[in-house]
């Protein structure tokens, strides 16, 4: 697969990337557009900036959905420009940054050199922690509500809700063709704030990962996030142990923290 866009509504754009099967958007109003998530490393967020400029000449804005490095290490392309995300993403970034970037420099290292040197040399941008719990991003005849709904995928995702074009770009809350990723999750939380989710009423929901998604795949995966959450108890309480919580997982193979 190479990298490509999917035009969702008049204006809204996903792109699909090869690398992490990554998922960013696009979102043009009359007077600026907004970027969503940037992508892994310096270069990466060229690529992207690139090829942002073959759909729109628009002054840009940056949302940034969480910390992770494949949606924000590329953000530096995109300056000068407003970089918004939750506040916990800011504090999250300074903190883990270093550990993020050397620790997938070395996995790159054993498959891709050249993502690895792009990686290692890319400085990430701090953003602008102005999405407390909301924010509205007026592009000029319309505009995109940035919320944080609650703690999921991480404890600081926000996702973007466009809303006239019934499209909500979710980040890592949701996930198509692969689990979701629990390594700093909350699955505790994660059911409810999918669910919030689903009360915007979308009709189409943009994964961080994979393909475009129905609201009734979301419910699905919401569903079994809501049977890890009760694993996640019953291990709690002692009436479950580790592993057999793990054998009845609904994500096989995949770990997750008692």
């Amino acid at each position: 697969m190479s990298a490509h866009w999917c035009e969702l509504a008049e204006g809204v754009l996903a792109r699909r990337h090869t690398e992490l099967d990554l998922t960013t958007g696009l979102v043009l109003g009359t007077e600026r557009a907004l970027v969503i998530d940037t992508r892994g490393d310096e270069r990466q967020g060229a690529e992207l900036a690139a090829a942002v400029r073959t759909v729109t000449t628009l002054p840009i804005v940056v949302a940034i959905t969480h910390t992770h490095f494949d949606h924000c290490f590329g953000t530096a392309a995109f300056l000068p420009c407003p970089v918004h995300a939750h506040p916990g993403c800011v504090a999250a970034l300074r903190a883990t940054a270093d550990a993020q970037r050397a620790a997938w420099v070395a996995r790159y290292r054993l498959r891709d050199a050249g993502t690895a040197e792009a990686l290692a040399a890319t400085v990430p941008v701090v953003p602008d922690g102005s999405v407390d719990p909301a924010a509205v991003v007026d592009l000029g005849g319309r505009s995109v509500e940035l919320r944080h709904l609650g703690r999921g995928h991480t404890d600081h995702d926000i996702v973007a809700h466009v809303r006239d074009a019934g499209v909500v770009f979710a980040g890592d809350l949701a996930e198509q063709g692969a689990p979701p990723d629990f390594g700093d999750a909350f699955p505790q939380d994660w059911p409810a704030t999918l669910t919030a989710l689903l009360g915007l009423g979308p009709r189409i929901v943009v994964p961080g990962h994979g393909e475009p998604m129905t609201p009734a795949e979301v419910a699905d995966q919401r569903d079994a996030l809501g049977r890890i959450a009760a694993l996640h108890a019953a291990v709690a309480t002692g009436s479950l142990d580790a592993a057999e919580a793990q054998r009845r997982s609904p994500f096989p193979g995949v770990r997750w923290s008692s």
